[in-house]
């Protein structure tokens, strides 16, 4: 288990969301929603539960951002890996 760090939540949704419309404040408004979400939960939260809850906001705010995000929280290895993930999201029933 690691500590949760916010600062790696917001950096995550910064970089997957680069070029995109959403705004610093709401970034920060989502960093505040997960980290309450974390909170609540408890100290038993995994990494990939809070990696979850980044996957669970960028789906409803920007594909494109998803798909950076969720590269890195599964680690893609070709782009078979990608056209999977794509299919989810066209199928939209994400189960991040």
């Amino acid at each position: 288990m690691q500590v949760f760090a916010v600062d790696k939540v917001r950096k995550g949704l910064v970089r997957a969301l680069a070029g995109s419309s959403v705004t610093a404040d709401e970034i920060s408004d989502a960093v505040t929603s997960i980290e309450s979400d974390v909170l609540a939960a408890g100290s038993n939260i995994s990494t990939d539960e809070i990696g979850r809850m980044v996957l669970a906001y960028l789906v409803d705010v920007d594909e494109a951002a998803y798909l950076r995000f969720v590269s890195v929280h599964r680690d893609f290895r070709d782009a078979s890996d990608f056209e999977r993930e794509v299919a989810t999201l066209d199928r939209s029933d994400i189960e991040a």
